[in-house]
């Protein structure tokens, strides 16, 4: 999603548009920002825009969770706690039981993704690689955790 965000790709920017209106912030774990994080001026500003309207859980310098409402902030437990040692147990146990297709290999920040959504409950992912993340939810088995193909 940051990569179609990044090359302002339509459909990205209208989902991340729509957004703005929910009251938790999209939500981008920092392995993914590291991952598409590149010190070009056209990356750097694409994506610094895009963050203004996003949290990075636990990252000091990142927009809170929660929008404010009118009776003030409030809190999401997902975002304010960390990982555990069962959490990552959990997204280990993800890569090793995911049936991917043969040409991918696991990918520990995609199965970190999966059980982020799954923490979160009712969850939409928005991604390139619709299939890795659908993988990792088989084995993690949310309830309510939805995939888009952006």
């Amino acid at each position: 999603m940051l990569i179609a965000l990044a090359d302002r790709k339509a459909k990205a920017v209208a989902l991340h548009e729509g957004m703005r209106t929910s009251a938790h912030r999209a939500l981008v774990l920092g392995p993914v920002l590291a991952q598409v994080w590149r010190p070009r001026p056209s990356t750097i500003h694409a994506l610094s825009g895009v963050l203004k309207d996003c949290t990075v859980p636990q990252a000091r310098s990142s927009e809170p969770p929660m929008r404010e409402t009118k009776a003030g902030r409030p809190a999401c437990l997902a975002c304010a706690t960390g990982p555990d040692l069962t959490d990552w147990r959990r997204v280990g146990t993800a890569l090793g039981q995911a049936a991917l297709s043969a040409k991918k290999k696991p990918d520990a920040v995609d199965a970190w993704v999966a059980l982020a959504a799954a923490r979160h409950g009712g969850a939409v992912i928005f991604t390139s690689d619709p299939d890795d993340l659908l993988a990792y939810l088989a084995v993690l088995r949310p309830h309510d955790v939805h995939v888009v193909a952006v």
